[in-house]
């Protein structure tokens, strides 16, 4: 069962403002595998628009990324998070997926 954490109150303040959180799009090569490149790039694309925050997996089209056969979701959560981080942003920044 997951385990639900207390929203921080600069999150809760970000949500009751309204905000934008787009679906994370997913970057593929021409062969369809993963380019963590241009992935990395639209995580920093999306901080640097200003959007509330991006939700990764939650796209029908992406539902996919989660079966264990594509093994995709995991890496794909760790490089926006990685992305996240290192972008040391002073404001509030919303994720959304199963395993944040």
């Amino acid at each position: 069962m997951p385990t639900y954490k207390k929203l921080d109150s600069d999150i809760k303040e970000l949500l009751h403002q309204g905000t934008v959180i787009p679906a994370h799009p997913l970057a593929l090569n021409r062969d369809l595998s993963l380019n963590e490149d241009r992935q990395r790039l639209l995580t920093r694309y999306y901080m640097a628009s200003g959007a509330g925050g991006i939700a990764i997996g939650v796209h029908t089209t992406q539902f996919g990324i989660r079966k264990p056969e594509i093994g995709l979701f995991e890496t794909v959560l760790q490089l926006a998070e990685e992305e996240i981080s290192e972008s040391r942003l002073t404001r509030p920044f919303i994720k959304v997926g199963a395993c944040w």
